[in-house]
């Protein structure tokens, strides 16, 4: 009984990981999207959400079910609690890659300034950088690289700020209308970010036993 109680914490485990890898998919997906005007991706984007949700929502079910039959204490207590809140951070990480793809369906049919297309390209890089070291910190309990997800998260909010010196800078009423929907495609894509800091700082709860950030940061302002 206690081996398939293991294997079960085991699979939870993994399967939250692979959830963030579809994340991940989704979050590259609504960028390259709304960079290259294609309608069809960002709907495929919209429609898996679905599928995403149900995963997210399986996981807090499969925890409850364990906490309920298995009783668990210290240490897996505080992973089942943990893995049903990281799973929440997913499924807001996967709506903000809708968001961006409602952005991408309503800029498709006109090209606005180059500068704000390279801009949102390099901060998706960035954003996908910290999901995937969020990720591996949560997969090897690696408490070094989830301490560095803050640091690694700075630059993404300085692209952010520099949207609006961009911004700024245009004349074009048509321009302008274009650009704000990137704007917020930017701000999605730093939320995503902010999510997965405050997964890196669960990881950090799970290995030493301490809260030491604030675990509601990204939950504020979606």
């Amino acid at each position: 009984m206690r081996e398939m109680y293991r294997k079960e914490l085991k699979d939870l485990k993994l399967e939250v990981v692979s959830i963030g890898g579809v994340v991940t998919e989704q979050a590259r997906s609504a960028v390259r999207a709304l960079v290259e005007g294609d309608v069809e991706l960002a709907d495929r984007v919209i429609e898996r959400d679905d599928e995403l949700d149900r995963r997210c929502l399986g996981i807090e079910e499969h925890s409850i079910e364990v906490m309920a039959t298995q009783n668990p204490v210290a240490k897996d207590l505080r992973l089942l609690h943990s893995l049903t809140y990281i799973a929440l951070h997913m499924e807001r990480m996967g709506d903000l890659a809708v968001n961006i793809s409602g952005a991408a369906k309503r800029t498709a049919y006109r090209k606005g300034p180059q500068t704000l297309c390279d801009l949102i390209s390099a901060q998706g890089s960035l954003v996908y950088r910290v999901l995937e070291s969020s990720l591996e910190a949560l997969d090897k309990y690696d408490l070094e690289l989830a301490r560095k997800l803050p640091d690694m998260d700075e630059p993404i909010d300085q692209l952010f700020k520099q949207f609006f010196r961009e911004l700024a800078r245009l004349q074009d009423e048509d321009d302008i209308e274009w650009a704000s929907n990137m704007v917020l495609a930017a701000r999605y894509l730093e939320r995503i970010a902010d999510h997965a800091v405050d997964i890196g700082e669960r990881t950090e709860y799970l290995v030493t036993g301490v809260f030491e950030g604030s675990f509601e940061s990204a939950q504020d302002g979606d």
